[in-house]
């Protein structure tokens, strides 16, 4: 085991996560993977996956996982795949400010805490991936999506810059920004608007009605939506090339919304998003 190549991923309870964990491991990674429930944990374990508890808003549990997986591994992390979020939908200005700083603990605050952890290590080696899970949304904005895009957009900025740092370490950062992916994602926003958001009281009603549509599956079917092993295919390449990318966009909409954004005037770009649905 000493000779494996090791990484933590994030978010593995389902979906991108728990594929890209499952699939490392068949591909001769040793996998430390981390959920939120204690529930979660034995389905990885059963396969060989060493499997953590940590929630990104807790700072402790970050710490904790940290330690030991590098007790574990004799102090070594070569990668880092930061994947666990959730989204936070509704129109801006029915979210409270609470609520817009949970979706940042979430999504933003708590993946810096666990990056900076693993830095360390990989400084020591000279060596080490760190790739983020961003969104199509880091890039591209989107309606009733502004908690969730603002976080993503804030996680663009300071990984790339982060990047830029690490060049000549030996440590490489790289972006995916998947669009629409077959996930439990649109499950748990669905649960996080009825929860945070008045639906029947706001000026936005009439648009909610489409929107939790969209969420429970009851809308039409996104015909561009991918499985998660799209994302594992871009990830390999960020994890293996000599010269990762900095931006890997998966899912057609998502090339197509940075393709549009680099050539349409801002004022058009931005209309044309306005009755994207």
């Amino acid at each position: 085991m000493a000779g494996e190549r090791t990484i933590v991923v994030t978010g593995c309870s389902s979906g991108i996560g728990a594929h890209c964990a499952r699939s490392l491991k068949a591909d001769g990674w040793r996998v430390f993977a981390t959920v939120r429930k204690p529930e979660d944990l034995p389905g990885l374990e059963t396969e060989g996956i060493e499997a953590f508890l940590m929630d990104y808003a807790r700072t402790e549990t970050i710490s904790d996982m940290v330690g030991a997986v590098l007790e574990r591994s004799g102090g070594r992390i070569d990668a880092l795949f930061n994947n666990g979020a959730y989204g936070q939908p509704g129109a801006v200005e029915d979210l409270s400010t609470a609520t817009l700083r949970a979706q940042f603990e979430a999504n933003f605050f708590g993946w810096h805490e666990l990056t900076r952890q693993v830095i360390p290590p990989m400084r020591k080696r000279g060596q080490g991936r760190i790739v983020q899970c961003s969104s199509i949304l880091g890039v591209v904005p989107y309606r009733y999506r502004g908690a969730y895009t603002a976080s993503k957009f804030a996680l663009e900025g300071l990984s790339i810059t982060l990047r830029m740092e690490l060049q000549g370490s030996g440590i490489h950062v790289s972006l995916i920004e998947p669009g629409p992916i077959a996930t439990r994602f649109t499950a748990n926003a669905l649960a996080k608007i009825k929860e945070h958001i008045d639906l029947e009281n706001s000026p936005h009603a009439v648009d909610y009605i489409r929107q939790l549509a969209r969420l429970d599956g009851s809308g039409p079917v996104n015909r561009h939506k991918l499985g998660p092993e799209a994302v594992y295919s871009v990830l390999k390449h960020a994890l293996n090339s000599t010269n990762p990318r900095p931006h890997y966009p998966v899912t057609t909409p998502a090339k197509q919304g940075m393709f549009l954004k680099r050539l349409l005037p801002a004022d058009l770009f931005y209309r044309l998003m306005r009755w994207t649905d």
